[in-house]
């Protein structure tokens, strides 16, 4: 026969108190409601003594609280997001918050999905790394005076509590590091996107080459075909059609190691031969021969501005503050394979 759990009744029929001075102890509010130290002691340790767990569903219902956030990502098992969950979760977890992880695979379907299932299950709080076309259903928590902000990208005319980085500027300041170390045919390899992370990369490194008298050589990716595991093939294709390019530059770090793949199993020589930087960096591009300059984003100080942005709507009632766009700087790591040739 399953055990009954063990309530807070139990504890004030055991102590002989009420069920309110049991509550506010286990609550952490002894302090603040004049309990003396001696009974909340006792009453700790009475429940440490009898494994007391508190009803996390029947707490929500009271509080109207879950003290739970949904951290909603493109695809959780990349280099950048992952890294980044990571220090959001403990950040939120002195906070008190624990979080939980999902990917939308910048899928409409999924990402609407997910947030109506969490929703249902009252949250707290969303970051969300928004698919292409769910820009209502953010209207729509943020109407509903549900805490959101948004993560890496945003949409425009949306009035909505963001993080972001200067991609503009990132992608400007690669591109151009590249011509200062006598690169000239450029190639641009990015996913075919109206996202404003990705508008804003591309439109960094054309400002950069047109700027010098350049010619701007992109291939732009179905985003579809990626997930389908065909961009090596789009990579080769593009290499193969543009020979006298002396340098590519691409825009995401799962296309960087999808490219340095093509240089591998086709030309190994490209590796040591082009000029190479990638979108985000990653660990393995340290110890890679040579090594891969790379755009790194500032992950602490995204989690910390993410969580700034949160604390305050978690602890309203309605809406009523002006909402934040904020938008950090990169830093480019230069490393061997950027450098003159």
């Amino acid at each position: 026969m399953k055990k009954k759990p063990v309530s807070i009744r139990n504890i004030a029929e055991e102590l002989k108190i009420s069920v309110t001075t049991v509550s506010f102890v286990l609550n952490g509010k002894a302090k603040e409601k004049h309990i003396s130290k001696e009974l909340t002691k006792k009453v700790l340790d009475y429940a440490k003594l009898i494994n007391y767990r508190p009803n996390q569903i029947a707490q929500s219902l009271r509080t109207g609280k879950s003290k739970i956030l949904v951290f909603m990502v493109e695809d959780i098992s990349n280099n950048f997001f992952s890294k980044l969950a990571r220090i959001f979760e403990d950040i939120a977890y002195e906070k008190g918050y624990k979080v939980i992880f999902c990917s939308n695979e910048n899928d409409d379907e999924k990402s609407n999905e997910l947030i109506n299932l969490f929703k249902y299950r009252q949250v707290d709080g969303f970051i969300i790394v928004p698919s292409p076309g769910i820009k209502g259903t953010i209207e729509e928590l943020i109407q509903d005076h549900i805490p959101v902000v948004l993560l890496d990208r945003f949409f425009e005319e949306l009035d909505c509590n963001t993080v972001v980085i200067d991609n503009v500027q990132a992608s400007f300041d690669a591109t151009k590091h590249l011509i200062q170390n006598k690169f000239t045919n450029i190639g641009f390899i990015t996913t075919a996107s109206d996202q404003s992370q990705m508008k804003g990369r591309l439109s960094g490194y054309e400002k950069a080459v047109t700027e010098m008298g350049l010619k701007p050589n992109t291939l732009q990716i179905p985003f579809n075909e990626i997930i389908k595991g065909k961009g090596k093939e789009y990579v080769y294709k593009f290499l193969k059609e543009n020979p006298n390019l002396d340098a590519v530059f691409f825009a995401t770090n799962y296309l960087a190691q999808s490219g340095l793949e093509v240089f591998k199993e086709h030309n190994p020589k490209l590796v040591k031969d082009l000029g190479i930087i990638a979108f985000d960096d990653n660990d393995m591009f340290k110890i890679y021969d040579p090594s891969i300059t790379s755009v790194s984003q500032p992950l602490e100080e995204i989690s910390t501005k993410l969580m700034d942005l949160m604390l305050p709507l978690l602890k309203k009632k309605e809406g009523s503050e002006i909402n934040q766009k904020i938008m950090l700087k990169t830093e480019l790591i230069i490393r061997e394979s950027s450098l003159l040739k």
